[in-house]
């Protein structure tokens, strides 16, 4: 396969983040690069195999993105394509019409750079705080330094086992809303 065609790869991890605070100031004692305050809506799309999400975010431009990655909750890799849109809006519906919506996660991030790792402090509209880390890898990367990145920025950021996450957002609030439904037929039959 030729190599430009390869998806890119990284290795990530997710985790609440009961202190975005103190996360920041984490990020910032380790004279990680502030990029700034991004506001993302992710909508995912009904496909059969990985994921399909076109992103819009302020500031910047709409991508679609095309990933696959494992539900676990240590790091694990993810495998992505991206793909600049000119114009979301219209992008979006015609996906949408296409295939279908699954989900839509609205968010504020901040983003953080330290070394190759993208550090996201997500505060996630219906779903609460989190920290993403995702150890960016070069074309030819065998991972083994990508994955030394995540476990030292895992310590050095306090993210202990019971923080951990190991679905999306997306999957996140799929799991919510069956729990409230759940809940709400629960109440409604004990009246």
């Amino acid at each position: 396969m030729d190599i430009s065609s390869a998806p890119r790869r990284n290795v990530e991890l997710k985790a609440v983040d009961p202190s975005p605070e103190r996360s920041r100031e984490c990020c910032e004692q380790l004279g990680a690069s502030d990029r700034g305050v991004l506001h993302q809506r992710d909508t995912y799309f009904h496909v059969t195999d990985g994921g399909l999400k076109l992103r819009e975010q302020r500031p910047g431009q709409a991508h679609l993105i095309q990933f696959e990655r494992p539900d676990a909750l240590e790091q694990r890799e993810s495998r992505y394509r991206i793909i600049e849109v000119d114009d979301g809006e219209q992008a979006r519906s015609a996906l949408a019409s296409a295939l279908g919506v699954r989900a839509t996660v609205t968010k504020r991030r901040r983003l953080f750079i330290w070394q190759s790792v993208r550090i996201h402090l997500d505060d996630v509209e219906n779903l609460g705080t989190f920290i993403e880390l995702e150890a960016v890898a070069p074309p030819q990367s065998d991972l083994v330094r990508e994955y030394q990145l995540i476990a030292d920025l895992r310590r050095r950021l306090d993210i202990t086992d019971a923080r951990l996450v190991g679905v999306g957002y997306a999957k996140l609030l799929a799991e919510r809303s069956v729990t409230t439904t759940t809940s709400r037929s629960g109440t409604q039959s004990d009246r």
